[in-house]
């Protein structure tokens, strides 16, 4: 120490004393005289160490209520505070404003620029399909018959992928009205609910879904009934022939009541796909169902196909109404 004090004297410890200088009071009452045992080597450690635990098990508690809370958020669908929900606040209108001028444009396309050159033939022909005219020799077109029945099916689909995990609990606007409505109307009544959409789901009551129309909706005999139909109606398309699809084609081309189901075919087959992904969120099974979601890209038979293999609405988030009355 000495050589190495005269070859670099800054290595030296022998620092000159400040009349200032004071002894660091960590752990030190200024009120009490410093005891020597408080400075001793293993107690410091032991102190220190019970501190950094108590920290520890202090953050730990924060960090389980924090969850707990964004949890309790999530299930009754609260937005993320500060600049998170008026991010996602702002995304939903861009994204309702985009879709409901999609809506718009082909309302407009469906009522002004749809070919329009048969209005009499639309007549008869959806007078026949109805069955309001008796048998005159006339054969309809087996595709036209095959697209009609199905598009009746269609409804059903989407009433099974929306209620009730498409429901809205932040908005008022029930499902409900859309899903009757798209009977008559299809997508082009399907799409406006689209557009006030709101996820989450609110929870479900447990007598609900023992209560018309959710058994019906839920039950495995219906959508296996449904399915079967739908692939009854595809393979009677499918062996209609050539011509007949020919003549389809011709009518696509000049009529604009089979112009307008053709898109509306088109649209519900393009939005279930998005359906299948929140029911199937909603159910808490991506992890076994994930593969069912490109298969939903199938038109009417992959969302029957999912709808027939999913698991059943106990797996959603339940409410009693005891309980709610109680409280």
């Amino acid at each position: 120490m000495l050589i190495l004090h005269k070859l670099n004297p800054i290595l030296s410890c022998n620092y000159p004393s400040f009349p200032n200088a004071r002894i660091p009071t960590l752990f030190h009452n200024p009120r009490l005289p410093l005891h020597p045992k408080i400075l001793d080597p293993p107690k410091l450690f032991s102190v220190s160490m019970s501190l950094i635990q108590r920290e520890r098990r202090s953050s730990i508690r924060s960090s389980n209520l924090d969850t707990q809370i964004q949890e309790k958020e999530d299930e009754v669908g609260v937005p993320n505070g500060g600049d998170d929900g008026g991010g996602n606040n702002w995304n939903d209108w861009v994204t309702s404003g985009l879709l409901f001028g999609f809506w718009a444009g082909l309302m407009y396309y469906v009522f002004q620029l749809a070919p329009n050159q048969t209005p009499y033939r639309d007549v008869y022909f959806l007078q026949k399909l109805l069955n309001l005219r008796g048998d005159d020799g006339f054969r309809m077109n087996e595709v036209l018959v095959s697209l009609w029945y199905i598009m009746g099916l269609w409804p059903l689909l989407y009433s099974m992928l929306l209620l009730p995990t498409g429901r809205s609990s932040r908005s008022k606007v029930p499902v409900w009205p859309f899903l009757v409505l798209s009977f008559f109307g299809g997508a082009y009544a399907l799409i406006p609910y689209f557009v006030l959409w709101k996820p989450p789901p609110p929870p479900i009551e447990e007598e609900e879904i023992s209560r018309w129309p959710l058994n019906f909706l839920e039950s495995r005999i219906t959508t296996a009934i449904t399915l079967g139909a739908g692939l009854g109606l595809i393979g009677y398309a499918a062996i209609a022939g050539g011509d007949a699809w020919k003549e389809f084609y011709q009518y696509f081309r000049e009529s604009k009541f089979i112009h307008a189901m053709c898109i509306d075919f088109t649209l519900l087959s393009t939005f279930a796909p998005f359906w299948v992904y929140n029911d199937i969120t909603a159910r808490r099974w991506i992890s076994k169902g994930s593969w069912l979601v490109p298969v939903a890209l199938v038109p009417f038979v992959g969302p029957a196909l999912y709808i027939l293999l999913r698991p059943s609405l106990s797996s959603l988030p339940t409410r009693s109404t005891s309980t709610d009355e109680e409280t």
